[in-house]
């Protein structure tokens, strides 16, 4: 179907990719995987012509569709053959309603009316979102946005379907519908895919090969479970397996709790006994009441009551839309709210001006590259170093944690996605505000930058800073957690540890605790109740 040749990318003397061959087949997926910034989008980029074009480097090699070369041909002319989406739908949206984003790809295509009609109705039919054809893009939540961007792509019937990050920004069950709708088009369709997903325990059960993109300019290309046996990037159901020496290796929870009936032991160990316990005295950073944020006519979070207190980490959970990142910003003072009271350290935030705010509180946006305004990646520590009154390499100490090997002069606008978001986190960190909010802070971080985060947030907390995350990675959160909050239309309908609210929750219990069962959350509890240390 679609091949890669001898594939070369390099920015001056920076080698991206070196001598990369990779052949998709007709209704395969394909899943692309590989730490942070390792070059997993520059491989998409070259499949869709959007590198070198629109990236600048030089690329060598050729990409051939049917056998036909098309490495020359813009992105423009491949769209019919190539469609692509990116790690954030509304970004690319360019109409309003979500019939006529179906429609503009065909237009600008010069698809006949008759033809885009019968698409466009087919389209709604296939992802099953025909009730959504009216609506305003803006308004749907972000399972729904999704759906809508792979609809548009559809449309134009391309026989390769790419997508970076379809489930970053997704809560579990959006993430696992449009995993499931990307399956069927594979499977009844014949369409091919090509998915990068740092987030691999949500898609390895569904790929037909992993692609792991390996750091030194190479790819490595097999079988999931012969790709994961020894790769540094896996999901905990593996690192499970790995860990108990099963084979196969698990890639499914079903197959997982098979193999678990040979870890007998564990069911009389208690892992809660290792659970950081607040202590008494902790005295509370912030407390809210009664908070109320109304977005014109919509109701994002209704009579809210919250606490943060020194030392310990909340984490705020619920689907797309629950009004999660409109309480952050109510908390940190600059989102408006109709009603309610906020005290953090005995002020009100939002009468604060903008550089005593972040004396108060620091927070981390989805979108990490606004924090993010000069240069180069040496000019941004700087000045974080500069605004903190921090020892100089103070924040490039926390980025080279979170993403190593990020150089000085690169411009942030030319860093991966989870780059930006390590460079912002280091930022604000550098600060060591009292109070730290977090919104999605693990989107497009790798396992390992992921365990570093953990760490950091970790010592914020053991240093007496109140840590509130919000986030749809179940995985990251069993680490991290010391209260889980569950937010659902704008209220809050479940709080607590959470060996109790992750555990009772089938959305958001993470893989462990759906194989073995509660108390368990995570593989590096498995491993001290063996005796052993998980790989």
């Amino acid at each position: 179907m679609i091949e890669l040749r001898g594939i070369g990318f390099h920015y001056d003397q920076e080698v991206v990719l070196s001598g990369v061959d990779l052949t998709l087949d007709e209704g395969e997926l394909v899943l692309v995987s590989g730490r942070t910034g390792v070059g997993k989008s520059t491989l998409l980029g070259v499949v869709t012509g959007l590198v070198p074009r629109f990236t600048g480097g030089v690329l060598t090699g050729d990409v051939l569709l049917e056998g036909q070369s098309i490495v020359e041909q813009p992105p423009r002319e491949r769209a019919h053959l190539v469609g692509f989406v990116g790690q954030d739908p509304l970004a690319g949206f360019v109409a309003d309603t979500v019939e006529e984003e179906l429609a503009y790809g065909m237009e600008q295509l010069g698809t006949a009316p008759e033809t885009m009609r019968r698409r466009v109705e087919e389209t709604l039919d296939l992802l099953g979102i025909a009730d959504l054809r009216a609506r305003d893009l803006r308004t749907l939540s972000g399972g729904q946005q999704q759906r809508v961007a792979i609809g548009a792509v559809l449309t134009t019937h391309p026989r390769v379907l790419v997508l970076d990050e379809p489930t970053s920004a997704l809560d579990p069950t959006a993430a696992e519908d449009v995993l499931a709708t990307i399956t069927r088009l594979v499977h009844d369709l014949g369409l091919t895919v090509l998915l990068a997903e740092h987030r691999l325990e949500r898609v390895v059960p569904f790929a037909d090969r992993i692609c792991l993109v390996t750091g030194d300019g190479g790819v490595r290309v097999g079988d999931p479970r012969a790709v994961l046996t020894d790769s540094p990037v896996a999901p905990p159901l593996v690192e499970l397996g790995r860990l108990a020496g099963w084979q196969p290796l698990p890639l499914t929870v079903r197959d997982a709790r098979r193999h678990a009936r040979t870890l007998p032991e564990l069911s009389a160990r208690d892992p809660a006994v290792h659970d950081r316990v607040a202590a008494p005295a902790a005295e509370p950073l912030v407390v809210a009441r009664g908070v109320t944020v109304v977005h014109g006519r919509h109701v994002a979070v209704r009579d809210v009551d919250l606490t943060l207190s020194s030392g310990r980490t909340t984490v705020l959970m619920g689907r797309n839309g629950s009004g999660k990142s409109s309480l952050i910003w109510a908390l940190q003072g600059s989102g408006r709210r109709r009603s309610g009271s906020i005290d953090v350290a005995g002020s009100d935030p939002a009468e604060l001006a903008p550089a005593q705010r972040r004396t108060h509180v620091g927070l981390v946006p989805q979108t990490a590259a606004d924090l993010l305004y000069l240069e180069t990646v040496a000019d941004e520590c700087a000045a974080a170093d500069l605004g903190a009154e921090a020892a100089p390499g103070t924040c490039r100490d926390l980025l080279d944690r979170l993403a190593p090997g990020i150089e000085d002069a690169v411009h942030p606008r030319d860093l991966s996605e989870g780059q930006r978001l390590a460079l912002a986190l280091s930022v604000v960190l550098t600060a060591r505000p009292p109070v730290v909010l977090l919104d999605e802070p693990t989107r497009g971080l790798d396992y390992a930058g992921k365990a570093e985060l953990a760490r950091i947030v970790a010592d914020l907390a053991a240093d007496d800073h109140a840590v509130l995350l919000a986030t749809h990675d179940v995985e990251f959160a069993a680490h991290v957690a010391d209260e889980v909050v569950v937010m659902a239309e704008g209220e809050v309908v479940s709080s607590g540890p959470p060996r109790r609210v992750l555990a009772e929750s089938p959305s958001f219990a993470p893989q462990v605790t759906k194989v073995l069962g509660a108390p368990w959350l995570v593989v590096e509890e498995v491993a001290a109740a063996m005796g052993g240390v998980a790989r």
